[in-house]
């Protein structure tokens, strides 16, 4: 039988409403100077306004950062397009500390040119002028873009808006369980189910271009780990190994995936998997369950969870064939290792106190830092700038997101209207 399977799947999945799956962002803490600022309604110069409020979203986008305090609409004295209609002293009375004007402009019927204008009242100067190009289609995209670009140039560090993420729900209905994979944009919008089974599906993984997500579905009742192009909706079986199949983890070249396999005796090892000519290669074998790998930024060696010292752990193990070595020792469990884009510190799930929360291990000092505050937090993931880190826990007996920064200075709640939701897993930069 044929491992490729087309595209006529992840068609039919579009079919599946949204709305069982929308994403509400709520910020449960900030920092305490979060920086004022106005988004002015952006001007249209053309007839029959598109419906999206792009201001709307980068008002949103920035928000959500937990770093800034945009003002309501009704307290703007004035709402501003052009740089010559810009009165910077009206909005110094109103302690506004930037202030963002634009336009969108159609070019034909297929592109918008959108033209944006940032100013720092307090100093009394314009700080940025730029414009994009958006696909008629894409203008929410061109809104996330613009928020990346201000978001960068007020704090120094990229932004993420840009950005998508994965996560997988589970709908309960009687005995019967129905299992999605979703991707949607980073604050929630276009969510697109590409996957569905009433068998599990879980550990989805990113391809460092985006372009791909590989994940496990149990659908034809084992498991079997998938890749599937984003664009196109098809997919393809990567490994049906006998016995377990689990933990896709994508090299940062693309080429390869860590992965966990287990035979007939069930027992778990790290191997990996070359995608280009199937060839595996094993990269642990030990009588402890070693498992949930991922890459650090080199690409030559392996963090991955063992409890080969009786308790789970976080061990390196490095692709040349040197046997693992222990990286945590704080506490009695720390598992589900993820690196940060600068491979400086791991995001781990840690046993505090009883609780399992997320930890910030930094690998230069040895020291460990809870993030968290909830009693059952897992699948940690660092977004690309790793300044946040989001993760799956609970809320009463219902499974929902949320979000940290990884100062511990701003966090978020993510749930779904219907459902509920776990294994988040950030997207790259789009490439």
């Amino acid at each position: 039988m044929s491992q490729r399977i087309t595209a006529l799947f992840a068609l039919l999945l579009l079919l599946v409403p949204a709305a069982q799956a929308e994403l509400r962002i709520e910020i449960t803490q900030g920092v305490s100077e979060a920086v004022p600022i106005a988004v002015v309604p952006f001007a249209y110069a053309g007839e029959g306004r598109p419906a999206l409020d792009l201001a709307a979203v980068i008002d949103g986008d920035l928000a959500s950062s937990g770093r800034f305090a945009p003002m309501d609409r009704r307290d703007m004295v004035a709402q501003p397009t052009r740089p010559d209609e810009v009165r910077l002293e009206d909005w110094r009375l109103l302690k506004t500390d930037i202030l963002v004007i634009g336009q969108l402009s159609p070019l034909d019927g297929e592109r918008y040119s959108v033209e944006f204008h940032v100013f720092d009242v307090f100093r009394g100067e314009p700080l940025m002028a730029f414009s994009v190009t958006a696909a008629a289609g894409n203008l929410r995209g061109a809104a996330h873009r613009i928020a990346d670009m201000i978001f960068e140039r007020l704090t120094g560090v990229p932004g993420v808006f840009s950005t998508r993420i994965a996560y997988v729900t589970v709908d309960r209905a009687g005995e019967r369980n129905r299992y999605r994979l979703w991707l949607a944009d980073a604050d929630g919008a276009r969510q697109t189910a590409i996957a569905e089974s009433g068998q599990p599906i879980m550990s989805p993984s990113w391809s460092p271009d985006g372009r791909r997500v590989a994940y496990v579905s149990f659908e034809s009742g084992v498991s079997r780990i998938f890749v599937q192009e984003v664009a196109t909706g098809q997919r393809e079986v990567v490994s049906d190994q006998p016995g377990i199949n689990s933990a896709p983890a994508w090299s940062p070249d693309g080429r390869k995936l860590a992965l966990v396999l287990g035979g007939a005796d069930g027992n778990l090892d790290i191997y990996v998997l070359s995608l280009d000519s199937r060839r595996l290669l094993r990269v642990t074998q030990h009588p402890a369950i070693d498992t949930e790998p991922d890459w650090a930024p080199d690409g030559r060696s392996l963090y991955f969870t063992s409890d080969r010292a009786g308790r789970p752990q976080v061990y390196r193990v490095s692709l040349d064939g040197d046997a693992p070595r222990r990286v945590t020792f704080e506490g009695v469990y720390n598992a589900r290792p993820r690196i940060s884009p600068d491979g400086s510190q791991l995001a781990v799930v840690h046993n505090d106190r009883g609780n399992f929360r997320i930890g910030l291990f930094d690998l230069s000092r040895g020291s460990l830092r809870i993030l968290s505050e909830g009693r059952q937090d897992e699948s940690p993931s660092f977004a690309p700038n790793g300044s946040m880190i989001i993760y799956a826990t609970r809320e009463g007996s219902r499974g929902v997101l949320a979000a940290t920064s990884t100062d511990g200075r701003v966090k978020q709640r993510i749930a779904t209207t219907e459902g509920e939701v776990r294994e988040p897993v950030w997207s790259p930069y789009p490439r």
